[in-house]
């Protein structure tokens, strides 16, 4: 057997489309489910000679398809490390006691909601289906199934969003059971309804209020910021994600689903029929040397623990003095340097692409 790796399944079913979604996703298309679960197990089949130690149904509304992840993981059970990771996403509405307590027993220990905002209001404008009410049922039930690990999404910049209300989402997490948050600023995808309607997020300045009000009230109520957007109690990090910020390999197995594994990096087509009708998911190569310098330096800037050079040397052959000399042009208020490495503030998060560009450019 090989090194134990990740494992990404994409379960591309919605039972409606959010209109600022850009995920590959279909609504209504539930008479395709068994097909799709024999579709992954078929592809699944093809690396039998891998082992996984974090598996990670993403989405679309995995939970949707609760019953074909029970079968998922009993088709690989002999092939997942004793002590893995295995996430599903899931959304408020779509969840049950019943069904949490089904893959809780499949052996699922890892759950993420999509709350998106504790405000009614703005659940509506993002076109959420459930309530903060329905919100917080989910949460609690996933508790008394016995879920240890549970994480939820927040959303900055929502439209009509205010400082009061974002403090109002941000206490309605930390009162939650759930040792992990994700904190994503809102983004306008071409081709999503918000595009077609021109819909606004906050300007940059209010952003960045939200964005460093929420890393304060995380760190004050024991969440710490492990990467840009992701929070968690310690021990609690997000061990799948952790292996693309590390530049580590996974497989990924559905439509739209990518892949860092052999050397390079492919992807498979947004396509669910074409993916049910293949006898092997068909790949296209993104990247044939992927893994230098740049990205492993763009990714680890991403965590809050940064770059260290000692790495940098042993893996790459980049010197402490290299990347330092890149420092100079970063002003001192977003980046942090130390006797073992380079990392970014909270305030160099918010401009962390130009920062990025300018470190990981040797």
């Amino acid at each position: 057997m090989n090194k134990p790796t990740g494992l990404y399944i994409h379960i591309p079913f919605c039972k409606s489309k959010c209109p600022y979604c850009d995920f590959y996703s279909l609504a209504n298309a539930d008479e395709y489910k068994e097909e799709y679960k024999k579709a992954v197990i078929r592809n699944l089949d093809y690396y039998s000679d891998i082992t996984f130690d974090t598996v990670y149904f993403g989405g679309g509304t995995p939970i949707l398809l609760w019953r074909e992840i029970c079968g998922i993981l009993d088709s690989i059970g002999d092939r997942i490390t004793n002590n893995a990771e295995i996430t599903i996403e899931a959304n408020p509405c779509s969840t049950d006691f019943n069904s949490l307590c089904s893959l809780k027993q499949s052996g699922v220990n890892r759950i993420s909601f999509g709350l998106q905002s504790g405000v009614d209001d703005e659940l509506k404008a993002l076109g959420r289906r459930h309530s903060s009410k329905s919100g917080l049922e989910a949460v609690l039930a996933a508790e008394k199934a016995g879920f240890k690990n549970v994480s939820a999404d927040i959303m900055l910049g929502i439209p009509f969003q205010t400082e009061k209300s974002l403090n109002e989402s941000l206490s309605y997490l930390t009162d939650m059971p759930i040792s992990h948050i994700s904190a994503y600023m809102l983004k306008i995808e071409p081709g999503t309804p918000f595009a077609k309607k021109k819909v606004a997020p906050a300007n940059d300045e209010q952003m960045s209020k939200f964005y460093l009000k929420a890393v304060s009230h995380f760190q004050q109520n024991g969440y710490f910021q492990y990467e840009i957007s992701n929070f968690s109690l310690k021990g609690y990090e997000s061990r799948h994600n952790l292996k693309y910020w590390n530049c580590e390999e996974y497989i990924g197995i559905g439509p739209s689903a990518h892949s860092y594994y052999n050397g390079k990096r492919f992807s498979v087509d947004r396509n669910l029929h074409g993916f049910i009708g293949s006898p092997l998911q068909e790949t296209i190569v993104t990247d044939e040397n992927p893994g230098g310098y740049d990205e492993w330096a763009m990714l680890k800037l991403r965590l809050s623990e940064g770059i260290d050079f000692k790495t940098a040397k042993s893996r790459y052959n980049i010197g402490k003095e290299q990347i330092l000399s890149r420092c100079k042009l970063i002003p001192k208020e977003y980046i942090e340097i130390t006797d073992s490495g380079i990392r970014l503030t909270a305030k160099g998060f918010l401009v962390s692409n130009a920062i990025i560009g300018i470190i990981s450019d040797i």
